[in-house]
């Protein structure tokens, strides 16, 4: 009997020790996480506004999670490669990436066939409003007296953006579509080299963030005659806005981060908390300000239902200025 007993009381602590190691393994993987190095795509070209806010935003997120961070730059497709492969990464929590507006102004002109419901939302990030910037001797100072020499020279002046149905070309139809002006839209890839062509007088203007212009502004390149935003920007207070000068006009861009659909709970919890340190701390706040980003952050349901409302805003005005049946 003692005998019968032992034996049993073996074959139970095996089963016990099985079940455990059986309960380490399943959650092994996020009580360890991350182990190693993590991917995270920029949808953008290097030196652009979501570049530099990614790439700060890493660096910051590192100390918390105790690994490096690479920011791989996916450009193309008016950021429908950048996205696509934030999409299909292998959902292990070792891919992350920035999604943008874009990603609520493609599927509408066929150019992905997945929307923002096909990821699963982190954090937003920040929020910033749409500029007319245009050379700093331009021969206007105000979007009127801007308004008013393309009403004279009807589809003569050209405007950058970031790329076909990117946010700056919907911005710049929504200016041109206000206004009635008729103007030529140039594509980039990416804002920095729209920016670059104002500065050198081979375009008139640009319709980009504040950041995105910051560098070329600060070194008296460009001038900004008006930002779409319901206040003037904290650093430079004499710029007006839109509203200001006449014009009902507000714009604004967005950012955030996003895992491909499937990655573990508990390591999406890890990346969370990481970045959503990492954007209310002093270092990336600092610079986030000397870029004259505008901090919007949104928890990952704030950030769902956020995705969802603007894309049905971002349809209707899509429709509205003729990008899209």
């Amino acid at each position: 009997m003692k005998k019968i007993v032992s034996v049993g009381a073996a074959l139970l602590a095996v089963a016990s020790m099985a079940f455990a190691n059986g309960a380490k393994d399943a959650g092994g993987k996020a009580a360890s996480y991350p182990t190693k190095g993590i991917s995270m795509i920029c949808p953008w070209g290097a030196g652009g506004g979501t570049d530099a806010v990614l790439r700060a935003l890493c660096t910051t997120a590192e100390k918390y999670l105790g690994k490096s961070i690479t920011v791989e730059n996916k450009t193309g497709g008016a950021g429908a490669i950048g996205h696509a492969t934030i999409k299909d990464a292998k959902a292990d929590g070792y891919t992350v990436g920035m999604i943008t507006f874009e990603l609520n102004s493609l599927p509408q002109q066929g150019l992905i066939d997945f929307t923002y419901a096909d990821y699963d939302p982190l954090i937003r990030v920040n929020a910033d409003a749409a500029t007319l910037t245009v050379k700093a001797d331009a021969p206007y100072n105000t979007v009127q007296e801007f308004v008013d020499y393309c009403k004279a020279h009807p589809g003569e002046v050209s405007i950058g953006n970031s790329a076909p149905g990117s946010v700056w070309h919907i911005g710049a139809g929504l200016l041109a579509d206000a206004t009635g002006i008729q103007v030529k839209h140039i594509p980039f890839e990416g804002a920095a080299g729209a920016v670059t062509a104002v500065a050198g007088g081979h375009i008139q203007a640009v319709t980009v963030s504040l950041a995105e212009v910051k560098s070329q502004l600060d070194a008296g390149n460009v001038k900004v005659l008006g930002v779409m935003d319901g206040k003037r920007p904290e650093a430079y207070p004499n710029i007006k806005t839109f509203k200001e000068q006449g014009f009902n006009i507000e714009y604004y861009t967005w950012r955030g981060l996003a895992l491909p659909k499937g990655v573990d709970p508990a390591i999406k919890a890890i990346l969370v908390d990481a970045f959503t340190k990492a954007e209310n701390d002093p270092e990336f706040v600092a610079t986030a300000k000397s870029l004259n980003l505008n901090l919007a952050y949104q928890n990952p349901d704030d950030f769902a239902a956020f995705l969802k409302s603007n894309y049905e805003a971002v349809t209707k005005t899509m429709k509205a200025i003729g990008l899209t049946d």
